[in-house]
């Protein structure tokens, strides 16, 4: 297997024992988020992973952001990058990139402030897909107790020295257990939790695999759910911590300790050209799923091992690759399949019912810092706007990239970073 590791399978640990639902009250809440941040290294204004410290696109501790100048944001540096969807992720004044140049996938540390290379880490891939889509890496590295957890298309998983950029551990996940290609290649951004890394593999009894943070060996196996591009997060359930993954067949909520399923419900289209790739959105004992290709989304309570479907349908929130974030109990986020033109929407957790929609502003990523909402849109455009329940209000917009944008931003210390096909750019929305 050339410089990619062949380790052995570990023990499963304890399994859960049931217990009695409880909400999270804001106390939990705020224990969770503090945990988080010590688990990562990385202070209140770190991006250290994908779509945020929770992953719930929302940028902590802030209460709203300033409409952009009329000029447009500050463009405080900017740079070319290589092929890839791969979202930047920034912790400690240090911004980390994954992208394809030429037959490479690179991982790059960037000093946030001016753009200036700290250090490269690079690797062979053989990735091509067969859409003629992009060749790049599409899962966003992890920033954690001083490491770097990248997964490239080819499967290829990653543990990178944060300070030197040096390799600790890699396995080629496709091979060890035996991954088809599948339509896009890899695209799941592993959860890095409690000192393991979980990640959507999809394998023969290997769907998803805990590996040893610190040595990349086997933990656990659990599951036969193909992978799906959708990156699971951290939540907390009847009182115990959990991994809530959206693979291609639906939901699974595992133990990460142990890899034991505690909640599961298919949820996929029913036609095998179709894909799951929307983050699942966790608030309390609820949990958000949605996908396009005739799936629709679903809102469920878990609770004491059971699962309450509160509400499920093909025409609230159809999520095509983006993910929707929340404010107070409204979901906001893309309607639609992409090539088919999407709408912007505003929509009730609990409920489904749909408080107000946009049409015709295109396809886009959305993320929340306070009361409003920034839409990086397909067309490059930064749209700022109000997180309201009454209806779609701009707030003030400004042409930011020039090409086709379908990675997530990332948001550090009042610069968002974004990037298009072959470029990235810092911009700056406040000043620390």
């Amino acid at each position: 297997m050339g410089r990619y590791l062949r380790i052995r399978k570990g023990r499963s640990g304890p399994v859960v024992r049931r217990q009695a639902c409880r909400r999270r009250n804001l106390a939990a809440v705020r224990r969770v988020a503090a945990c988080l941040i010590i688990a990562t290294g990385s202070s209140a204004q770190d991006w250290p992973q994908f779509r945020g410290q929770e992953r719930d696109g929302v940028y902590p501790g802030r209460d709203t952001v300033a409409a952009l100048p009329p000029s447009g944001p500050e463009v405080v540096w900017d740079r070319s990058v290589g092929a890839g969807f791969s979202a930047p992720v920034a912790a400690q004044g240090r911004l980390i990139i994954f992208h394809r140049l030429g037959s490479q996938e690179v991982v790059e540390a960037l000093r946030a402030s001016d753009g200036s290379g700290l250090w490269k880490f690079s690797y062979e891939t053989a990735y091509r897909d067969d859409f003629g889509f992009d060749n790049g890496p599409r899962a966003t590295p992890v920033i954690a107790d001083g490491r770097v957890y990248t997964f490239g298309a080819q499967g290829l998983l990653h543990c990178i020295d944060f300070d030197t950029g040096g390799m600790i551990w890699a396995i080629d996940t496709h091979r060890q257990f035996g991954v088809r290609k599948g339509f896009f290649g890899a695209a799941s951004t592993p959860l890095v939790t409690d000192g393991r890394v979980l990640a959507n593999i999809g394998g023969n009894g290997a769907g998803i695999v805990a590996f040893d943070a610190a040595t990349g060996e086997i933990l656990w196996k659990s599951t036969d759910h193909e992978a799906s591009y959708s990156s699971p997060v951290a939540a907390r359930l009847d009182g115990k911590p959990v991994a809530v993954f959206f693979t291609r067949e639906g939901l699974a909520v595992v133990d990460p300790a142990s890899g034991e399923v505690v909640y599961e419900r298919r949820w996929r289209s029913r036609s095998n050209a179709s894909v799951n790739a929307a983050t699942p959105i966790v608030s309390g004992d609820f949990v958000f799923l949605s996908a396009s290709y005739g799936t629709g989304s679903i809102a469920m309570k878990l609770c004491n091992r059971e699962i309450e479907v509160l509400w499920s349908g093909e025409d609230v929130i159809d999520s095509h690759y983006s993910s929707s974030v929340l404010y107070g109990d409204i979901l906001f986020g893309f309607h639609g399949r992409q090539e088919y033109g999407q709408s912007f929407r505003a929509a009730e957790l609990k409920t489904g019912r749909v408080l107000w929609s946009q049409d015709g502003i295109g396809a886009g990523t959305v993320t929340r810092v306070g009361n409003r909402l920034l839409l990086l849109l397909e067309s490059g455009e930064l749209v700022i706007a109000a997180a309201s329940p009454s209806g779609f209000e701009v707030v003030s917009r400004a042409q930011v990239l020039a090409r086709e944008t379908r990675a997530f931003p990332g948001i550090s210390g009042g610069l968002l970073f974004a990037r298009d096909i072959d470029s990235l750019v810092c911009l700056r929305l406040w000043s620390e």
